[in-house]
């Protein structure tokens, strides 16, 4: 995130595509590359189906492909969905649901603290899928064969169960590669040593869905392009995913020798009616609590809007210039440094009050110095 030469620009809603609705307050998008997957679906499944239907004609196949494309989606959302629900029953909020390409994502905002609990998430989603592989299954041998209903029936079983296996494939960022980071996690003590297995779990799976495809195309298979076109985009997404899963994980580790002492700013309180130019110049490099007659602090003081403020209104109460302080935005100083440093990273703001045991104030830390160690660091 920037330094604090502007305030902290909120990700809109809908900046990840079209907001479909939401569940629980979960807003759920439509990213604009799942109308390319789609695309590519209808284009590619087309041809199955008129071989698998040979009374339809071009137009009745491609409308049977579109069709099946809106299921799928339907059954990936409901595939995240459960680990929305679980993230959310866990205590762990959840920023967003996006559709995309030939997936789906949960955004948590919140890495789970314990590998058991990323396990219970990660596990959700796939045992959603094979209860609606079931379900369809059910009413697949219930039909009579041959009819469209029953070929879309009988495909949606098919992809239900294909996410379920796939998502349960042992490498990061699928559900397989989580469960597998959590058992490593729960085993080793260390969340890194997991990340590190999902990581090399991703490239035997990308490795497996290239050799398959191409196995395909040998052997002259009926769905030869269907299949080189959904495993080419899957080892692609396995292979992004897992760096990106990997990137962050270096991102979360706390230097070595670096304390949080050594990056914390004193703590000065000041009436949250204080002329701002006054606050200004008491700061002096130092963190600035505002504090109200009753004793509530309402906030610490924003530097940088309080000098906007202070050159045509310096006598203004420095609380219009405040960053609220909210329990997101406090940090105990006992707290483990790479609980910290995720806090910093996942929550918008430009400062962090930092309180003893007992809830005293004992410093401010701003991101930006945060940012300046951890890029000192890693040079």
């Amino acid at each position: 995130m920037p330094p604090t030469a502007t305030p902290p620009a909120r990700p809109k809603l809908n900046d990840g595509g079209l907001l479909l609705c939401r569940v629980a307050g979960v807003p759920v998008l439509l990213s604009p590359s799942w109308w390319v997957g789609a695309a590519l679906i209808v284009l590619l499944y087309t041809p199955l189906v008129g071989r698998i239907l040979p009374s339809a004609g071009i137009w009745e196949s491609a409308v049977l492909a579109a069709v099946f494309t809106v299921l799928l989606a339907a059954s990936v959302l409901l595939h995240e969905l459960g680990h929305c629900i679980v993230a959310l029953r866990l205590g762990l909020p959840v920023r967003r649901v996006r559709l995309f390409l030939l997936g789906g994502l949960s955004e948590i905002s919140r890495t789970p603290p314990k590998p058991t609990q990323e396990g219970l998430i990660a596990a959700a989603g796939p045992a959603v899928s094979l209860v609606l592989a079931v379900v369809t299954g059910i009413g697949w041998l219930a039909l009579v064969p041959g009819g469209a209903i029953w070929l879309l029936v009988a495909q949606t079983c098919v992809a239900n169960l294909a996410v379920a296996v796939f998502n349960l494939l042992p490498g990061l960022p699928l559900d397989g590669g989580r469960m597998l980071r959590a058992l490593t996690w729960r085993l080793t003590g260390k969340r890194g040593a997991g990340t590190t297995a999902g990581v090399i779990g991703a490239g035997v799976v990308a490795a497996a869905l290239i050799a398959w495809a191409l196995i395909g195309l040998l052997n002259n298979a009926q769905d030869q392009w269907l299949r080189l076109g959904v495993c080419v985009l899957m080892a692609w997404f396995v292979v992004a995913g897992a760096s990106a899963e990997h990137a962050a994980e270096q991102r979360r580790r706390w230097p070595t020798g670096l304390k949080l002492q050594d990056l914390v700013r004193p703590v000065l309180q000041l009436p949250a009616e204080s002329p701002v130019g006054d606050a200004l110049l008491a700061a002096a490099g130092r963190g600035v609590v505002l504090v109200r007659a009753d004793g509530i602090a309402v906030g610490l003081l924003d530097q940088t809007a309080a000098e906007r403020l202070a050159t045509h209104a310096p006598n203004e109460p420095a609380e219009r210039a405040a960053e609220p302080v909210d329990p997101d935005t406090i940090l105990l100083d006992s707290e483990p440094p790479d609980a910290i440093l995720e806090r910093v990273q996942s929550v918008l703001a430009w400062q962090f009050l930092v309180v003893d045991q007992e809830g005293r104030p004992s410093g401010v830390l701003r991101r930006e110095d945060l940012r300046g160690a951890l890029r000192s660091s890693r040079e």
